[in-house]
């Protein structure tokens, strides 16, 4: 008997009510009983839920999703268009459990044209960037590609840093009423972004203990999964805690001991490039049997790293050739995050009720990507991307976050010195610095202000709040961060986690006219040097991200970096350069402010009126004295 085809909701965005009509339509297309749009038949098809290839297979596909998967000619129904890759072989599209889109500085609509190519279909998106700038309109900016057609699949996760800490403000706060709020509203929010701030979460007398649970508890409540971060968190005792605490994952293990261990004790690990070879070796060589509990993530990967390395693909190309089997690293980008995510009604896996997103291999072993289907259609081929692109315009909400209302003048750089002597004692940070104390050095002083020491790699770091209007600034010494080159300051308005401007440089001067500019073109980077601006990249959506495609940014970035390539940059490495990021990323990473931070610098606050704090006690200090 063949039914009728009855008109469906779409199913872009998920929703329940819209649910159960897609698929009491997917059980009647399963049965043979309403016509198909197409049958996609390969070759070879990986069931990751038995890690067993199927040969000959053909999948079924109405709408958006897969009705019925089975061997060739299984299938009892009529559909619109067959097609047939007898030399192909299907795996599911890939994702991640943990991706900050916003690193990519591409809006979600052109990252999913980088990505898409490289097999990408879904991701988590760990939303503590775009939160911080706009928490209010969280959800609406990252499902708003999606609405309009983008066959990229976006699963928030609201921002546990909003604020990183108690002691940073502006551009977005949440807690428990709008977590709450924010698991309710869709079925796309997955559930809480990396929880970073430890001390937080485990010290009740910290100011955002309340806060943090707070969250905690509304994920709970709709029974959402609550993402860990534990950096620098390596001893028994702590792993233990931050487990019993609720946090399910960490994506920060740098050495194999301390993966096994959190392994070991419940929390599944999300593993990046920069060590997953190591790791990935060392879990072979302990017998790993079940790798489960185990995903490979980008975290932050720019738009240029992508296009020379590649995204999710480049992750599972590195566990293979680490001595991982295809078929396991194929998992660990697939069925292993959908299912700590509890997203398996919808991706991970070619099966009925998902979304058809289905990834062509031309070799397994190799990954060779040769085509990639997404919601049922082709949408990539040879690496280019095919599918839709929505053009958005995106509102003044999301492209006018830069707020300075003053101009800022070199003055407003300038370090009083505390006495007429002719030094003073001055409190130091350097990039990545989480020693339990800063560095005290004794710097000159020359017309009563504190003065650099290029001799001794001594610069300038300030804090630009872009919140407020006010402009409030906060300023002291860094060591091996700025340029060495008179006259020379560069400045961004990414700087993780709160996304603050920041500046370094070499002249009260220049940093001034760094973070003017910045302020002029509503976000991205600036270098100026002798007087005038030298390059720039726009990021005009939040000050995080530009609506231009990877290619376009990519080249304004190579422009920066042949600039800055010119200039004499102060250098002091404080672990390993292999994985000391290069210039600029270094610097937007140096104001971290989350464990296993200490002393950092933030915009001035009540609680730290000249930005200057341990955000692990709360403590202050002068920056000189």
């Amino acid at each position: 008997m063949s039914l009728p085809a009855a008109p469906l909701p779409d199913d872009l965005i998920i929703e329940a009510g819209d649910e159960i009509a897609i698929r009491q339509d997917l059980t009647l297309t399963a049965l043979g009983k309403r016509p198909a749009d197409r049958v996609l038949r390969v070759g070879r098809l990986l069931d990751v839920h038995s890690r067993s290839w199927l040969t000959d297979q053909e999948v079924i596909i109405k709408g958006r999703r897969v009705a019925y998967v089975g061997p060739a000619g299984s299938w009892t129904g009529e559909a619109a268009e067959r097609l047939h890759e007898p030399d192909l072989s299907a795996v599911p599209g890939f994702g991640e459990a943990h991706k900050h889109i916003e690193s990519s500085h591409l809006t979600p609509e052109y990252e999913t044209a980088l990505v898409m190519p490289r097999g990408c279909t879904w991701v988590c998106e760990a939303s503590h960037e775009f939160s911080n700038v706009n928490g209010a309109r969280n959800l609406e900016f990252w499902l708003e590609a999606r609405r309009r057609g983008s066959p990229m699949k976006i699963f928030p996760l609201p921002g546990s840093a909003v604020p990183p800490t108690a002691y940073e403000w502006g551009g977005g706060w949440f807690g428990y009423d709008e977590q709450k709020a924010f698991m309710a509203e869709s079925l796309m929010v997955a559930g809480l972004d990396e929880v970073m701030d430890w001390p937080s979460v485990w010290n009740p007398d910290n100011p955002s203990y309340d806060r943090l649970w707070g969250m905690i508890r509304a994920t709970f409540e709709k029974r959402g999964v609550v993402e860990g971060h534990a950096a620098g968190l390596r001893d028994l005792a702590t792993i233990n805690a931050f487990a019993a605490a609720g946090m399910a994952s960490d994506h920060e293990g740098w050495f194999l001991e301390e993966v096994w261990e959190k392994l070991t004790h419940g929390l599944f690990v999300e593993l990046r490039p920069h060590s997953l070879p190591d790791i990935i070796k060392g879990l072979i060589a302990r017998g790993l049997a079940d790798w489960s509990q185990v995903a490979f993530v980008t975290d932050d990967r720019s738009a240029s790293d992508t296009l020379k390395i590649g995204a999710t693909d480049h992750n599972v190309r590195l566990a293979i050739e680490s001595g991982l089997a295809p078929e396991i690293a194929i998992q660990c980008v697939t069925i292993n995050p959908a299912r700590h995510m509890r997203l398996t009604p919808w991706v991970g896996s070619i099966a009925p009720g998902r979304f058809a997103d289905i990834v062509l291999l031309d070799e397994v072993e190799r990954l060779s990507i040769a085509k990639v289907f997404a919601d049922g259609r082709k949408t990539a081929e040879a690496g280019r991307y095919e599918g839709p692109l929505p053009k958005i315009d995106w509102p003044e909400w999301a492209t006018r976050t830069v707020r300075l209302d003053r101009t800022v003048v070199a003055e407003d750089f300038r370090i009083r010195a505390p006495t007429d002597a002719p030094t003073a004692n001055a409190a130091l940070l350097r990039p990545f610095h989480w020693h339990d104390d800063f560095i005290t050095m004794e710097l000159p002083v020359e017309d009563g202000a504190v003065q650099r020491d290029a001799d001794r790699n001594v610069t300038k770091f300030a804090i630009v709040d872009r919140f407020s209007g006010e402009g409030r600034i906060a300023k002291m010494f860094w060591l091996g961060t700025g340029p060495r080159d008179a006259d020379t300051a560069l400045g961004a308005t990414l700087g993780h986690d709160k996304h603050n401007i920041w500046v370094v440089g070499s002249s009260d001067a220049a940093m001034a006219m760094v973070a003017n500019e910045l302020a002029a073109q509503q976000g991205g980077w600036v270098l100026v040097s002798g007087g005038k601006v030298t390059a720039r990249v726009h990021y005009e959506v939040g000050g995080l991200m530009t609506a231009r495609s990877a290619e376009v940014l990519d080249a304004e970035m190579q422009a920066l970096y042949a600039e800055g390539a010119k200039i004499e940059w102060m250098y002091e490495p404080t672990f390993s350069p292999r994985w000391w990021p290069g210039f600029p990323e270094r610097l937007s990473f140096a104001t971290l402010t989350c464990a296993p931070w200490r002393w950092v610098l933030v915009a001035p606050s009540p609680l730290a009126p000249e930005g200057f704090v341990n955000v692990a006690t709360g403590a202050t200090h002068p920056i000189v004295w």
